[in-house]
């Protein structure tokens, strides 16, 4: 339902039976929304001669604030009244919709994303025709060619002053924060590019990628503190060489040293012990493999002969008589 506006109220002599038909114009507005959808009496606006319009309260949930209007009209010398249309309309606490701007000017800067077309109008007072193809000389085409001039259109003296007036009142001008913070400018800096033109005058391009300003067009009385002048004097580096404290000392550290000397010393003693163990037992295998001196042969065999004629002194021999009994016995 289109909402429509409330008139301006009309200087007329109300109608007395077009303003006592409260109960004509409920019954209307019942029949068109419904009972549940009908509430208190609001009062009426008198619009013409024999014209006045009754309001409503609206019940429904989703159109607080609205009212139903319903219009009665009565004919000359008529006894009754005539309702001509019931219509729902906005009060003054109603949510309504914002009032309808052309896409042109809804449209905002920062809005127009990949694959968006924005066009321009025709007679946009910003541009104005450039240079077209005349059949001049190709030295006099270069010319303008390099001048920026080869457009079928270029931006006109209102479109620069409009830019520049942007530019000049934005983050980029000399009124920014950061512009009144330190005291250098852009025109002495080595890193702003002046632009060509007109434009030139008062504004260029950083080029200095640690400033806020990089790839944007500032003016040329905005500063920044990446400034191409900024010389700050470093202080001198520290020593490298190692500082000994001749003062005092570390009792921690003499312990651990005094700790780490009485386990180097016992960690000796155990590889001296097991040093000497290993002599000793070389010297026994080289012992034992070295082969035995004649003199050390012939006493060992001297001393096997006596223990063996030890052994043979030491067996009693058996006498005839004894090998003849035994013989007979064995029989």
């Amino acid at each position: 339902m289109t909402p429509v506006k409330t008139p301006e109220p009309v200087r007329a002599k109300p109608d007395a039976i077009s303003v006592a038909a409260v109960e004509p114009a409920r019954e209307a507005a019942i029949v068109e929304a419904g009972a549940a959808q009908v509430g208190e009496y609001l009062g009426h606006l008198v619009e013409g001669e024999r014209l006045v319009t009754h309001y409503f309260a609206s019940t429904h949930p989703g159109y607080r604030g609205w009212r139903w209007a319903v219009t009665v009209t009565r004919a000359s010398r008529a006894k009754t009244v005539t309702v001509n249309e019931v219509v729902m309309l906005p009060g003054d606490e109603a949510i309504v919709a914002p009032e309808w701007v052309p896409w042109s000017e809804r449209v905002q800067p920062g809005d127009l994303r990949p694959g968006d077309l924005f066009p321009t109008l025709p007679d946009d007072p910003r541009l104005e025709p450039g240079f077209t193809d005349t059949g001049a000389p190709d030295e006099v085409l270069a010319v303008v060619e390099e001048l920026g001039l080869g457009r079928e259109r270029v931006l006109s003296q209102e479109g620069r002053e409009d830019a520049a007036e942007r530019w000049y009142a934005g983050d980029f001008g000399p009124s920014s924060p950061i512009a009144q913070a330190v005291p250098y400018k852009c025109y002495s800096c080595g890193y702003w590019i002046r632009l060509h033109d007109s434009l030139g005058q008062a504004f260029g391009a950083c080029a200095n990628e640690m400033a806020p300003g990089e790839g944007r067009i500032v003016s040329y009385d905005y500063g920044c503190g990446a400034h191409s002048d900024v010389v700050i004097e470093a202080p001198d580096h520290p020593s490298t060489e190692h500082a000994f404290d001749t003062t005092g000392y570390d009792d921690l550290a003499l312990e651990t040293i005094a700790e780490a000397d009485v386990v180097q010393d016992d960690e000796a003693d155990v590889v001296q012990e097991a040093t000497e163990e290993a002599d000793a037992v070389q010297v026994e295998v080289e012992a034992a493999a070295e082969p035995p001196s004649d003199d050390e042969v012939q006493a060992d065999d001297e001393v096997q002969a006596i223990t063996a004629e030890d052994e043979y002194d030491e067996i009693p021999m058996p006498t005839a008589a004894e090998i003849e009994a035994e013989a007979t016995a064995n029989y």
